[in-house]
């Protein structure tokens, strides 16, 4: 499965995966899982929202257990964010069917689209659609680089989206959703274990700067006469760094559009967006609150116009305890494995969905720590270990 998996939207040049929301790569990672669920004699669905749904026993129970991720990828993204949860999950099936394994209650593997965002520039809209979380109206709204629209997007690869919106009947199938991801960070590399439970996400959010200034020519208008934005988001960029430091949490501007974009023009607009995450809801309000009032003195200073937009945001999100505890419980038992529990910075499908149903995440260890590039990896040995133990938690919830 994973050769299969591989070539699908890599890049020549950079070595990263462009696996964007509803474009050719897209599609081809869809139509992988769909011959996974197929060949493996399961019931495969496609819901309002273009997730995709692959099922073992009856779901309308309601008392069904789910686990998956996301196939889709940030711009140069590695190979391990997302997918690794899905392969794991198909390989988890094929683990308990050799064990002869009796399933009790439903068993689902999903395939959440758009989970990071990277075409419309919000993450998770498949799960937020779903559950909620996003309206249909927002949904109309969001637009790609290219001006085209979330429906007519999804439209051009085939799907519907005259029915996208809120799916209770669906969310209410699920008594527990589990997903397995590779840590986007170093915690378990550094304690030495191989797997690890999620405690939290922390609270996290998108903002977007716009800096207005005049655009003129670079070679003949004095220093003196500018009105640059260009500088005055420079100097938020470091304001930014600055704060997050004294919270103890992250703030990066890791996106900037510029206008004219000329390199002889002094620039009229410069836009940049920055991504915060805190361990609680303080001192993210701290950062996010410091940046914005040093971006807006840099404004002054050089003459220049600030917009400030929150574009997305999700509050911290405590996994739910009971199944947390459970999934501790059971890979304690019979196990060699000593499971630490931590909290991420990474937002995930199974934050968005924890209002509504209880969830629960495990982490692979990640070696280097780096994530959404195309130097992310995970041992061979430590993705073994991932399966099993998810093999271990569906057979605890959901055999007998």
């Amino acid at each position: 499965m994973w050769r299969q998996l591989l070539p699908i939207g890599r890049d020549a040049a950079s070595g990263g995966y462009r696996r964007f929301a509803w474009t050719r790569a897209d599609s081809e990672c869809r139509r992988w899982f769909e011959e996974q669920a197929r060949g493996r004699g399961l019931t495969y669905e496609v819901d309002r929202n273009g997730n995709q749904w692959a099922w073992l026993g009856e779901p309308a129970r309601g008392d069904a257990v789910v686990t998956g991720s996301h196939l889709d990828s940030v711009p140069d993204g590695g190979a391990f964010d997302g997918p690794l949860g899905v392969v794991s999950a198909f390989a988890a099936l094929d683990e308990l069917r050799r064990r002869g394994a009796r399933f009790a209650k439903p068993l689902g593997i999903v395939n959440f689209g758009d989970e990071e965002g990277a075409r419309f520039g919000l993450a998770c809209v498949g799960s937020r659609l779903t559950a909620g979380a996003l309206t249909v109206e927002q949904a109309h709204r969001l637009t790609d680089a290219d001006g085209i629209t979330l429906p007519r997007a999804m439209e051009a690869a085939g799907h519907d989206p005259g029915a996208i919106g809120p799916d209770p009947e669906r969310l209410d199938r699920i008594g527990a959703f589990v997903e397995l991801h590779v840590e986007q960070g170093r915690a378990l590399d550094l304690s030495g274990d191989r797997i690890g439970i999620a405690s939290a996400i922390w609270p996290h959010g998108r903002w977007r700067f716009d800096f207005r200034g005049e655009a003129n020519h670079a070679g003949t208008t004095r220093l003196a006469d500018r009105r640059d934005p260009m500088l005055s988001y420079a100097g938020t960029v470091l304001a930014a760094r600055r704060e997050a430091e004294l919270a103890g949490a992250v703030a990066t501007f890791g996106k900037i559009a510029v206008e004219p974009n000329g390199v002889n023009a002094v620039p009229s607009l410069v836009r940049g967006w920055l991504d915060s995450r805190a361990a609680d809801q303080q001192s993210l309000d701290a950062v996010v609150d410091g940046v914005r009032q040093a971006a807006r003195a840099h404004a002054r200073e050089h003459g220049v116009t600030l917009d400030v937009e929150r574009e997305s945001f999700t509050p911290v999100v405590e996994f739910d305890h009971a199944l947390r505890d459970e999934l501790a419980r059971i890979l304690g038992s019979d196990t060699d494995l000593r499971v630490p529990v931590l909290g991420t910075g990474a937002g995930h499908d199974a934050g968005i969905l924890s209002g509504r149903v209880p969830t629960a995440m495990l982490f692979v260890r990640n070696p280097t720590g780096v994530s959404h590039s195309p130097a992310e990896s995970a041992d061979e040995d430590d993705c073994v270990a991932g399966v099993l133990a998810l093999a271990d938690v569906l057979e605890g919830l959901a055999c007998t």
